[in-house]
């Protein structure tokens, strides 16, 4: 099969497009005919040298995919040859086939194409697996998401309105932020120009805060919560360490969660999955949650994708179709 691969750690053009053998399905997994992969930050930081994937998993970017099920691994029971899935992967999604354990398996939703749905296992898992499983967002709370224009923020603005909250976002335009009031935030707030801590304070402050950026934006994060708030670190754009008042914290009587869905046991990530299926996929069916693609490039061109990606002029996700 083809894939992309990574010889040397470096820029875009570390991406090369090679010949290697198929995947073989072991126990419990199925093999996938690639339709179509997404581009994430991970990948990103995986092309750098940065974000190696866990041992004993594909060595190759991609960590969702969508496709057709080519054959099934011993023990498999529940799905079938020519199945039209997605899947949430440790890696391997760029390329023309993909061995995957079973439980991080999900149907396409009906009504989104087979190309489409690859844009939405790890967006979809990231944000039900914090925003909800661990901070519990509730309907009549504000939930402020950074970087409300990404991948992760188009799918957690809907997710948030879908619950019947109130969600502010952090955009870099008013051309970001213009979409992302279409996807239904209300209050919208560009980082260049205004405070997101004093934005926030007008509402009371944020219950739930779903963070990209990290170290830089840790202590405002804090100063941004609204007593008994929660603030969730998914990604580390802004640096890895911080200064942390732990009293500002506790008079807030808040909490602070970093997680990463990447390394996590093969069960969690199947647990994760199982409850988006149940939770997530009905809203995606029923037209209330939607993907949002900005543009499908062919795998050849996947160090294109990543220069588009790192220019963060995107709105939603980049997809690379095999």
């Amino acid at each position: 099969m083809r894939a992309i691969t990574i010889e040397t750690p470096g820029g875009p053009d570390a991406l090369v497009l090679n010949e290697v053998p198929d995947p073989v399905p072991g126990p419990g997994e199925v093999l996938v005919d690639v339709a179509a992969t997404a581009v994430n930050r991970a990948d990103v930081l995986q092309r750098q040298g940065f974000y190696n994937p866990p041992p004993g998993t594909s060595p190759y970017p991609g960590l969702e995919c969508s496709g057709v099920v080519a054959a099934l691994g011993e023990g498999v029971t529940g799905w079938a040859v020519g199945d039209e899935v997605c899947a949430l992967l440790a890696g391997g999604g760029y390329a023309e086939k993909v061995a995957v354990p079973a439980g991080q398996l999900l149907p396409v939703p009906k009504g989104v194409d087979l190309v489409t749905a690859a844009c939405l296992p790890e967006v979809v898992c990231t944000v039900w697996s914090n925003v909800f499983q661990i901070c519990h967002l509730r309907p009549g709370e504000t939930l402020l998401v950074h970087g409300g224009s990404s991948g992760i923020g188009t799918m957690a603005i809907q997710l948030g309105r879908a619950i019947g909250a109130k969600v502010a976002v952090t955009a870099g335009s008013a051309e970001k932020l213009a979409a992302c009031r279409e996807l239904g935030a209300e209050v919208l707030i560009n980082y260049r120009e205004q405070d997101f801590v004093a934005e926030l304070a007008k509402l009371g402050g944020a219950d739930v805060i779903l963070d990209v950026v990290g170290a830089k934006y840790l202590d405002r994060n804090v100063d941004a919560l609204a007593l008994n708030g929660r603030l969730v670190i998914i990604g580390m754009q802004g640096g890895v360490q911080a200064e942390l008042n732990i009293a500002k914290l506790m008079s807030k009587r808040a909490a602070i969660a970093a997680t990463s869905l990447r390394a996590r046991p093969l069960d969690e990530k199947a647990a994760v999955v199982a409850s988006v299926r149940e939770h997530v996929w009905p809203l995606i069916e029923s037209g209330v949650v939607k993907p949002v693609v900005d543009r499908t490039l062919p795998l050849a061109d996947a160090a294109e994708a990543h220069r588009l990606m790192e220019s963060s002029t995107h709105v939603g996700k980049i997809l690379l179709r095999a």
